[in-house]
Order: C-alpha cells, then sequence, then structure tokens
C-alpha cells in the first residue's frame, strides 16, 4: 500500500488513547477490540465501547506484554499490538489486501453502508471494498473501493449534532419518547444525571440513532399501559418485583418497544440481540417472539438470573444487568455503574 501524508485532514478518529466508558460507539476503540481478538484476548463485541471486558482485556494484555496495565491505550499498547496497531486511519491508502488498526477504524465506520459485523476484523477484503464504495457512492465520489485522501476527507467531515431544546413541560422520558431513545442514553450524551430537573431553553445533544419517525417494528404498536401489563405478568410468572421490572424498563427505554440504541440493544428492557438469544437458547430454552411482549418476557427473565446470579441482591444484579455478571465480581462496579443502579432504585415504586 501507498503511502501518504494527508494534508489538511485531521481525522479525530486517529487519535491515540482509549477513552473511558463513552455514550456513542467510538471507531478507535473497536479497532483496540480487533486488535486485542487478534491477540487472543476477549474484550467482548466489537462495538466501539470502552465497557468493563474492553478495559479488563486490554489490562491483561500490557501485563501479558509486561507494560503497565492500566488498561488505557498508549503508543507503547499500540506498538505492542505490532500490525493490529499500526498505522492510523489517514496515513497509507487503504485497498483489498491491507490489514491493521487503521482497515479497523474504516471497517467500523462503514457498518451502515452494509459491511457484516463479522468483517469487521481489521482485514481489507472484497466485503470491505464494496460497503466502501456505497459510501463512496453517497459522497459522490469516484467509487472505487480504495481509500485515499478524497475519501478520507469526507470521513474527517463533520456534520453537527443533531439537539433539541427544552420547552416547558418536558423531561428526559418525554423528549426520549419523541426521538425514540433511550432516556438514560439522552441523559449520559449531555453529562446529566437522569434525577436531574431540566428546564425550558435547556439544549439537549441527541444520541446516536434519534429520530422522529418510528421505525418499522414488529407487531402492533403497544401503548405504555400494554407494555407495563407485559412486566407486571412476566415478573408475575418468574417471581421478580414489579416494582423492580417497570423501574429498570422505564429507565432503560421509557415503556418503548421500538428504542434501538447505538450498539443494537432493542425494545423495552433494551437487549442486546446476544444477550436474547442467550435467554432463550440457555435459560428459557425457547425462543421468545420478537415483538413487545416477547423483548419484556426476555427482560424480565434475564433479571430473574441476575438475581440468583448474587443472592438476590438487587443491587448487585441491576449492575449486573448493566456491566455484566462476571464484571461484577472480577471488577467490581463502576462509577457509571452505580449511577445506572442508583436511578433506577430511585424510580422504584413510582412508575
Amino acid at each position: 500500500m501507498r503511502r501518504f501524508a494527508v494534508v489538511g485532514v485531521a481525522l479525530s478518529i486517529g487519535v491515540c488513547g482509549l477513552t473511558e466508558v463513552g455514550t456513542a460507539a467510538n471507531p478507535r476503540i473497536a479497532a483496540v477490540q480487533i486488535g486485542l481478538r487478534a491477540h487472543g484476548f476477549d474484550p467482548g463485541p466489537v462495538d466501539g465501547l470502552s465497557g468493563p471486558l474492553t478495559r479488563s482485556a486490554l489490562a491483561s494484555f500490557q501485563r501479558a506484554k509486561r507494560l503497565p496495565d492500566d488498561g488505557r491505550l498508549d503508543r507503547k499498547t499500540r506498538r505492542a499490538l505490532g500490525q493490529r496497531g499500526r498505522p492510523l486511519l489517514g496515513q497509507r491508502e487503504l485497498a483489498v489486501g491491507a490489514v491493521g488498526w487503521d482497515v479497523a477504524v474504516l471497517e467500523f465506520r462503514l457498518r451502515r453502508r452494509g459491511l457484516p459485523r463479522s468483517a469487521v476484523d481489521g482485514r481489507f477484503t472484497r466485503s470491505t471494498a464494496t460497503a466502501l464504495r456505497r459510501y463512496q457512492r453517497r459522497q459522490r465520489l469516484a467509487p472505487d473501493g480504495i481509500a485515499g485522501p478524497l475519501t478520507y476527507r469526507a470521513l474527517a467531515a463533520r456534520s453537527a449534532a443533531r439537539a433539541h431544546v427544552v420547552r416547558a413541560g418536558e423531561s428526559f422520558f418525554s423528549i426520549a419518547a419523541r426521538y425514540h431513545v433511550s432516556p438514560w442514553q439522552l441523559a449520559r450524551r449531555n453529562g446529566i444525571p437522569l434525577t436531574n430537573v431540566i428546564v425550558p431553553d435547556q439544549r439537549l445533544v441527541l444520541p446516536a440513532g434519534a429520530r422522529l419517525s418510528a421505525p418499522v417494528v414488529t407487531g402492533p404498536p403497544a401503548s405504555r399501559d400494554a407494555v407495563r401489563a407485559a412486566i407486571d405478568r412476566w415478573a408475575l410468572v418468574y417471581g421478580v418485583d414489579p416494582r423492580l421490572a417497570r423501574a429498570l424498563a422505564w429507565m432503560e427505554s421509557g415503556f418503548q418497544q421500538d428504542v434501538v440504541s447505538s450498539v443494537g440493544a432493542v425494545g423495552v428492557m433494551q437487549l442486546l440481540p446476544e444477550t436474547w438469544e442467550f435467554v432463550d437458547t440457555v435459560v428459557l430454552g425457547v425462543r421468545t417472539p420478537r415483538n413487545y411482549v416477547g423483548n419484556v418476557r426476555a427482560g424480565v427473565r434475564y433479571l430473574r438470573w441476575q438475581l440468583d446470579q448474587f443472592g438476590g441482591n438487587v443491587r448487585l444484579a441491576l449492575a449486573g444487568w448493566y456491566q455484566g455478571a462476571r464484571a461484577v465480581r472480577e471488577i467490581g462496579l463502576y462509577d457509571d455503574t452505580k449511577l445506572f443502579v442508583r436511578v433506577v432504585l430511585s424510580l422504584y415504586g413510582t412508575v
């Protein structure tokens, strides 16, 4: 591949340093996750989020390479990743056959152009080239399937973040419902605790995936009363306090069935597809329908599973829901996990 300097283009996705837990997927974190996988360490799903599994895997990798195991990415750590840690996106032309950090970053950004998740692996294949051509056509560039200076300039161009100006009587939950996003993600995107009061004329930046029109969902639209009834029903079946299940569901989605997060969590209970599949296959032994009833059933059963993992301790079960049971046991609760738990408990008995 031909190397070159991209004059006048500062790609933010090429900045070194693994950030803390973010509110939106970050391509450079995805590149770290792909690099760790290539070296035999499990960072969890390649989702671009610096969660506990990613930080733990990075720290383990650093220990194996006799580097400070602080779970942060620096030049020495990137160097230790070898071919998977270099070069930064924009430093060379990319085409079929290329392997590296820059390819991983590019592929992660091409997911919205039809690149399958399984193909996001840091190797520039024909699938990568096909997705890149789609992106180039959309940007009115020559669709040659090769990433060069013009493609990098298009990638570096930033559009203004979508925002909402608060009106009288609005809350995080009503705004989240309007844009079909999670109230929790809306609050985190703005660095404001969900328990805080927002005021008219306050400007809120909307998280990824915000939209005014509802997406196509499986099954007929469900009212909040119907969602609440489904939660209460399955809570009774699985021996879960319905007030706890409702508080969790309200925190996650505001009882919306059509919310899809930036990392692919779906429905009322905001279940990742792999979590939903785990509940169906391992916990329930049956496939639940992919509608709001099935989502609620799987979510409440997963909450029951978390409660069982921690001997009925509600605080730890909620932490396990948010952070993962294994991570809670091995690492403890992160600050954002503690905040999540605190807000859910504050909603207990109010929804």
